[in-house]
């Protein structure tokens, strides 16, 4: 069992005077992203990530919108973020402690596949972005601090693998994709297109053409579907490449130039506004 007077003891502490984040990759779980930070004054860009993004705030209050849905949450609350949801973050009042963890699609339907004893046909999903759990929220509290504190294999297994297990079957489901529209077929034309030429600077005519939509019910659309603006979203894009030519150790300023931003500034601005951290930071962990 829990420790339940350690966890009242711990969500009892005062945040931090500043502003600190620990980001690494847990090789017990495939090189997974986590993440532990206290915010005070930074606030997250609207972005999407290509994993799910699993955690919960130990302390403070968050506000944050996901898919167009805003609110604000404190401990108790879970983050459960499917791949590819826009989502955003502000500090509320004083700021807030949270844990975060990026397990990719690939993880989750071995857990799932493991759990069963079935294969997963479809993509799994979330169909709650903050549901109030607190005893949930406490156990992937715990979980989380085995792996930031590097126990045994073993021990960090089980604590994680049990906490994601009981996720899906609490909150997860099926995702159903919905009829398609011409709107929604061209918005989806557009957002290809960036995918394919995000390195280049593509001006708003040019996309409205491959969406063979107005410019101004382009922009309309592109936002009601995907939740964030074809700006926003090509810069989103050029972050989530930017994160892979990190990790294949390309310094901060090739992949600035590599990535289509103006200069290594610009970039590191973008990146910390929708990782947390810095890209040199992101690119040691």
């Amino acid at each position: 069992m829990h420790n339940v007077s350690q966890e009242h003891a711990l969500n009892a502490m005062p945040l931090a005077e500043a502003e600190a984040s620990r980001f690494w990759r847990d090789r017990r779980f495939a090189g997974m992203e986590c993440l532990s930070a206290t915010f005070l004054t930074h606030e997250y860009a609207p972005h999407a990530h290509d994993t799910y993004s699993i955690g919960t705030i130990e302390l403070g209050a968050q506000i944050s919108t996901i898919r167009g849905e805003r609110e604000q949450t404190g401990p108790g609350r879970l983050y459960l973020i499917n791949p590819g949801e826009v989502h955003d973050g502000a500090p509320a009042d004083s700021g807030y402690r949270y844990r975060m963890i990026y397990p990719d699609q690939a993880l989750m339907r071995d857990v799932l596949e493991d759990a069963t004893g079935k294969p997963v046909h479809g993509i799994p999903a979330f169909r709650q972005h903050l549901p109030l759990d607190p005893e949930l929220g406490q156990a992937f509290q715990i979980a989380h601090r085995r792996l930031e504190g590097n126990v045994g294999t073993l021990e960090a297994d089980e604590g994680m693998f049990s906490v994601l297990v009981i996720l899906f079957r609490r909150y997860g489901e099926s995702i159903i994709l919905p009829p398609q529209t011409r709107e929604k077929t061209g918005v989806q034309r557009a957002r290809d297109y960036l995918a394919a030429h995000f390195q280049s600077d593509v001006g708003l005519e040019e996309l409205a053409r491959t969406a063979d939509l107005s410019r101004a019910h382009l922009i309309r659309a592109f936002r009601k579907e995907f939740h964030i603006t074809p700006h926003a979203f090509l810069t989103d894009l050029r972050i989530r490449h930017a994160r892979r030519l990190l990790l294949a150790g390309m310094s901060p300023a090739l992949v600035a130039g590599e990535c289509g931003f103006a200069d290594q500034a610009h970039f590191t601005r973008h990146f910390k506004a929708r990782i947390g951290v810095t890209p040199g930071l992101f690119r040691s962990a």
